[in-house]
């Protein structure tokens, strides 16, 4: 399989970025609507965004899911998984069992 061609897009906000998939968010702007503070600061955007369009995003939330449900969602890796325990963890929660 060859290499993904990057495109140069243009987003509404008039950035210019370039992207080889199809995913249509705009680096730029998704930098810019990162959370300063709380586990979703922690996440790349694609877990991040996961999780706030599921509406995980208190610890209550996101404590009341198991971790197979937490990763079937579009966007999750295994790599946000031990960011997401070890958050729990140090609040006094764990993942829905």
């Amino acid at each position: 399989m060859p290499p993904a061609t990057k495109t140069l897009r243009t987003c509404p906000n008039g950035h210019r970025y370039y992207k080889s998939s199809d995913c249509p968010v705009c680096p730029v702007c998704a930098n810019g609507s990162k959370p300063g503070t709380g586990f979703l600061s922690l996440l790349y955007a694609p877990a991040r965004r996961a999780l706030e369009n599921a509406g995980l995003t208190t610890a209550a939330k996101l404590a009341a899911h198991t971790e197979a449900e937490v990763l079937s969602l579009h966007g999750m890796g295994q790599k946000a998984m031990p960011i997401l325990r070890q958050f729990l963890k140090e609040q006094g929660l764990t993942f829905k069992k």
